[in-house]
């Protein structure tokens, strides 16, 4: 046996190399990845291929050993010259991500030491850390020392915390779901519906709300409903706004909808994946007023504080709700218990193994302070509004309402044919072309071309650029037969 075990370690110590081999492995790294920063303002935004990455499969996974410069030609040939660039301030389309520089330093420092960061017992630090985070954005909202939450991979696992959050806190049972009501808007994001169904109140009655002129939520509306649901009998429960709708931007009036959530009893949630951070800004504090008044707000700083994709946060304003909803036991946990000053991650969220995530926000926020991330939000409030005042008055473009925070929706009126099949063949010719990325969506059976405005690569000339393309393909189109 003895001879079994030296010969396996044998093996498996190649899994440890030595300083030399991760030196020269390192600086290949290094050196990709400088390569395609110092390129990054040339590189387009959209890359269409015939081949779809499909090379991959070429190198299957078995015992066969490749050295780095040929991993590093596969992931480029396949990953990184293909579609989407994310990092591009080019990338106009969806809700664009970030990709600031120090986190990804961060994330190598929490891959290498590998904190296990779920529970106080095994790294106070790292615990503490993703805490003060948390009191931090917490306070953005305007929550008090009363709030907790926890750092989640995206907005979609934030808004199951939250809603199993609510759900647990107003004691709803498998009986009561039937005569259980929510009320939300035909704007929510697709990840809200996706966690009611998760959370098992899918058959909860919904009522999506009759929506402004500017795809906002009226709060009248959602007074009346709920009166005549508490007339018939049924139970009011959960009310869910939107800080930032992904299709057009908008922002429900979260002050109106927070009084008469309060006032009748429901719990409270704000979806603010894309727009919350923009309360960091005088303009965004104003346009987001009421949001205190909520009982979860979710937020993603993957989005607007500009980090790589991975990062999102659940906000509640009465940790004691996070914490009952979420905390376990296990026996062979007991040692955990023990001098735990800190409220855990794992006790917050479905998650036990938890990723030392807190690094790739904590380092960027202090390295550079929070005065950039504000700016660069003022910025693309701004460069929101410069689009849509040129874009409203070039010929033939109809604007759908002005924005809200930094999402534009337009569409161009061609002189004959049918209007959706051409700014359909607007966005297919954009992204041929590729310099610039932007997404479309249907509103009212309308074909719109929608910019969303978030990169902090995202400056004038890119929005110069973005006026100039489309212009340029209208053009094209219009001598099209």
């Amino acid at each position: 046996m003895i001879e079994k075990i030296k010969a396996f370690e044998e093996i498996a110590r190649q899994l440890e190399p030595n300083a030399p081999i991760r030196k020269g492995v390192r600086k290949k790294v290094i050196d990709y990845t400088e390569d395609f920063l110092d390129n990054i303002y040339s590189l387009k935004a959209y890359e269409q291929t015939d081949d779809q990455g499909k090379g991959l499969f070429d190198s299957p996974i078995n015992d066969v050993t490749i050295d780095i410069e040929e991993a590093i030609q596969i992931i480029f040939e396949n990953v990184d010259t293909q579609g989407l660039n994310p990092a591009s301030g080019g990338h106009l389309g969806y809700i664009p991500g970030g990709g600031i520089y120090y986190s990804a330093l961060a994330d190598y420092m929490a891959a290498i030491t590998n904190r296990y960061a779920g529970i106080f017992f095994a790294s106070q630090g790292a615990v503490r850390m993703e805490n003060l985070l948390i009191k931090w954005m917490a306070n953005i909202v305007g929550y008090d020392e009363a709030a907790s939450g926890n750092l989640t991979t995206g907005g979609s696992l934030a808004n199951l915390i939250a809603i199993v959050t609510a759900r647990d806190a107003h004691n709803i049972k498998a009986k009561d779901i039937e005569k259980t009501v929510i009320y939300l808007s035909e704007q929510a994001h697709h990840s809200v519906e996706k966690a009611i169904r998760i959370a098992g109140m899918n058959e909860c009655q919904k009522r999506f709300l009759p929506m402004d002129e500017r795809y906002r939520i009226k709060p009248d509306a959602l007074e009346e409903y709920i009166k005549q649901d508490l007339s018939d009998g049924l139970k009011p429960w959960l009310v869910i706004a939107a800080a930032g709708t992904t299709d057009v931007g908008a922002v429900d009036p979260l002050d109106k909808i927070g009084t008469i959530a309060n006032e009748y009893n429901l719990w409270f949630h704000v979806d603010g994946a894309y727009g919350g951070f923009f309360a960091l800004t005088d303009e965004g504090k104003t346009i987001l007023k009421g949001i205190e008044k909520s009982d979860s707000v979710i937020m993603d700083p993957h989005k607007s504080l500009f980090l790589p994709y991975g990062l999102g946060v659940v906000l509640i304003k009465d940790k004691k709700h996070l914490y009952h909803a979420h905390h376990y036991f296990a026996n062979y946990m007991q040692d955990t218990l023990k001098n735990a000053d800190e409220l855990s991650p794992a006790d917050l969220s479905p998650e036990l193994t938890k990723h030392y995530r807190s690094l790739r926000l904590w380092l960027p926020l202090k390295l550079h302070g929070v005065a950039p991330f504000r700016a660069a939000l003022e910025e693309k409030l701004l460069l929101a509004k410069y689009f849509y005042d040129k874009i409203k008055t070039t010929k033939g473009f109809e604007v759908l309402i002005a924005p809200q925070l930094s999402v534009i929706i337009f569409r161009y009126i061609p002189k004959s044919g049918d209007a959706n099949a051409f700014n359909e063949r607007i966005i297919q010719e954009i992204h041929k072309d590729g310099r610039i990325f932007f997404s479309s969506t249907t509103i009212n059976g309308n074909y719109m071309l929608r910019l969303a405005i978030l990169s902090f690569r995202t400056h004038l000339e890119t929005v110069d650029l973005a006026l100039q393309i489309i212009n340029e393909k209208v053009a094209l189109l219009n001598l099209k037969p």
